[in-house]
């Protein structure tokens, strides 16, 4: 009986051990739970979203100002020269503001406008005239730096003449024709009268044209030689206008 005992009190102790050693086991770490697998460590990449499409880029890149007014086209600043004859942002415009016109500025003539027209400084054209009749055109045009003024009329000589040709005194104008470089006084002549009035008459072949100087006493400087075209039929009718400021007004 006591051994019986015995057997019992052995497998009980040896139950405990059992269920002792399994208790160790599963609070280890060691032993897996069967009814609970763990899922893969591999983590599921996640999708990146697509980069943005960069927009176009401008035809031209912006346009900056700088300081001087000069524009930069470029990110390192290259500076653009301004168009010819706008202002540079640096207060002065093309040519600095002088004159451009070819016309004198008003105080560089002040000095010279009262300086008779001559020779040396001017071109003279003779035109003869289809209308009217027996009528022929003179045109001073100043060639020279500064003005000059044709005073009262030309002074006239055909060939080898002593006397000058005579003077229309009712075309004598309002005020004294100044030319500037460039710019024309204009004077008619009348060669001969239309109904054959006239005396003397003679084919001219040379006309030497002289200036008047502001006291109409002489002339002024040189005279300039023309050639006459062939034919020119003159007599003692043959006048000349004032200088005139257009050649409506010396016809008139």
């Amino acid at each position: 009986m006591r051994t019986h005992r015995i057997r019992i009190a052995a497998a009980a102790a040896a139950t405990a051990a059992v269920l002792s050693l399994t208790a160790c086991q599963g609070s280890g770490g060691g032993t897996r739970d069967e009814g609970r697998a763990s899922s893969p460590a591999t983590a599921t990449p996640t999708t990146q979203a697509p980069a943005a499409t960069p927009t176009s880029a401008p035809a031209s890149a912006p346009t900056d100002t700088d300081a001087s007014g000069s524009k930069s086209t470029s990110p390192q600043g290259t500076a653009e020269a301004p168009a010819p004859g706008k202002n540079n942002g640096k207060g002065k415009g093309e040519g600095g503001g002088k004159n451009t016109t070819g016309t004198p500025d008003t105080a560089d003539t002040a000095d010279t406008a009262d300086r008779p027209c001559d020779a040396s400084a001017v071109r003279v054209v003779y035109s003869p005239l289809s209308r009217p009749l027996n009528h022929a055109m003179l045109t001073v045009t100043n060639t020279g730096r500064t003005a000059c003024s044709a005073y009262h009329a030309p002074v006239l000589r055909l060939d080898d003449g002593q006397a000058a040709v005579a003077v229309d005194r009712g075309s004598k104008p309002q005020a004294v024709v100044t030319l500037f470089p460039g710019e024309s006084a204009y004077a008619a002549m009348i060669l001969s009268a239309a109904d054959g009035s006239g005396n003397h008459g003679r084919t001219s072949k040379k006309l030497t044209v002289w200036f008047a100087p502001r006291d109409d006493a002489g002339s002024a400087g040189g005279p300039a030689v023309l050639k006459l075209p062939a034919g020119t039929y003159t007599d003692s009718t043959t006048r000349v206008t004032y200088w005139q400021s257009s050649m409506e007004d010396a016809l008139s």
